[in-house]
């Protein structure tokens, strides 16, 4: 299945097209031809006749020469453990000698920009939200391939630019829950659906997104919808922790990560995004406007947006960026795409005035319908 960039939703649209312009979807998956895996891209390669690396560093070859000379990048809110961000930084790590300090690895978005002063990080991992609202906070940079990312998807100015993302799933253990197709499938009394958020919506940023996947109808979201939609599970005794669920919804990446503990080769855990709410989600970088690296924060961004980058990440189960443009090109990972569980429908990304909107009505509404 490939979802075309030209397809964006009209997120953020409200906003203008400043710094605060739009926000959308461009995530495809591979057809699952078996054909052969790509060699890996380098950043040179990606784009030969670009000019963006000129900031004070020349060309490709004086960035990576300067980045060498600082020796040092630090990353804030990036695991190891998740995303496949191990084997990109061991790699970046290969490559250039550069060595790679994680801060704060766990870090949410609003908590990496606090930590920004004490730790200061040279490159942000942020939602998209964040990263709007405090544009001023970074230095304007765009990598070789910048064509590549979808207007909808960066800042015009450079300020911050989508890496990679998910949609919104619904992950289910195939052992005792019908297959689901859609949320309201959930609802059915035969169903054996005992359903989990992973965490509180008001507070964690995959919580939110479920309750706002659940509330589309149409393609447009309403947040009432959503917080019905739960305590209807509520009402049905249809609602459990995540330890005694048999439903959780959550990130498409997070449920195909998850399987592989449900059971010894991770068959009975199912994920399947629901056919009538794709709601999709991307992490933004940014570089720090104090990042004490700034050659080797722009060689990382170079690295993550580059082929082999994006293929790292796609191997990590989440949807690169510039997926699209790489599939055109036959440089995609089709192996590790036909492994992202299939879309129909148009993707929806949240506005920032939806996000607002909702965020305040769950703060007044959720507590009294989860009694």
């Amino acid at each position: 299945m490939t979802s075309h960039a030209s397809r964006t939703v009209r997120a953020l649209a409200l906003l203008g097209a400043c710094s605060l312009a739009a926000c959308a979807l461009a995530a495809c998956s591979g057809s699952g031809s078996g054909e052969q895996r790509p060699a890996a891209t380098s950043p040179a390669s990606a784009n030969p006749q670009a000019t963006t690396l000129r900031e004070g560093f020349g060309d490709l070859d004086g960035l990576v020469r300067a980045a060498r000379k600082e020796g040092e990048l630090t990353l804030i809110g990036v695991s190891r453990d998740r995303n496949n961000f191990g084997a990109l930084i061991d790699r970046f790590r290969k490559e250039y000698g550069i060595n790679v300090r994680l801060a704060e690895p766990d870090a949410p978005s609003g908590r990496q920009i606090e930590l920004a002063k004490k730790v200061r990080p040279d490159v942000f991992d942020l939602r998209l939200d964040v990263a709007v609202a405090n544009a001023g906070r970074f230095r304007p940079y765009r990598v070789a391939v910048w064509d590549e990312i979808p207007d909808d998807l960066k800042d015009h100015k450079g300020a911050w630019y989508a890496a990679y993302g998910g949609y919104v799933s619904i992950g289910y253990d195939s052992r005792r829950v019908k297959p689901p197709a859609t949320f309201a499938d959930l609802l059915r009394p035969d169903s054996g659906a005992k359903v989990a958020l992973p965490g509180d919506p008001r507070q964690v940023a995959a919580a939110f997104d479920a309750v706002m996947a659940a509330s589309l109808k149409g393609g447009r979201p309403q947040v009432r919808r959503g917080v019905e939609f739960f305590s209807d599970l509520r009402r049905l005794n249809a609602l459990a922790p995540p330890g005694r669920a048999t439903v959780l919804i959550d990130w498409d990446y997070a449920h195909l990560a998850r399987g592989a503990t449900t059971s010894p080769d991770g068959s009975a855990w199912k994920v399947v995004v629901p056919r009538d709410a794709v709601l999709a989600d991307y992490r933004v970088q940014a570089i720090n406007k104090d990042a004490p690296h700034p050659a080797a924060a722009r060689l990382w961004q170079e690295f993550l947006f580059s082929d082999e980058g994006q293929n790292l990440l796609l191997q990590g189960h989440v949807r690169p960026v510039r997926m699209e443009a790489m599939e055109m090109r036959g440089t995609l990972d089709a192996e590790a795409a036909a492994r992202l569980p299939r879309a129909t429908g148009e993707p929806v990304v949240l506005t920032i005035p939806q996000i607002d909107e909702a965020r305040e009505h769950l703060r007044a509404n959720w507590a009294a319908h989860m009694r």
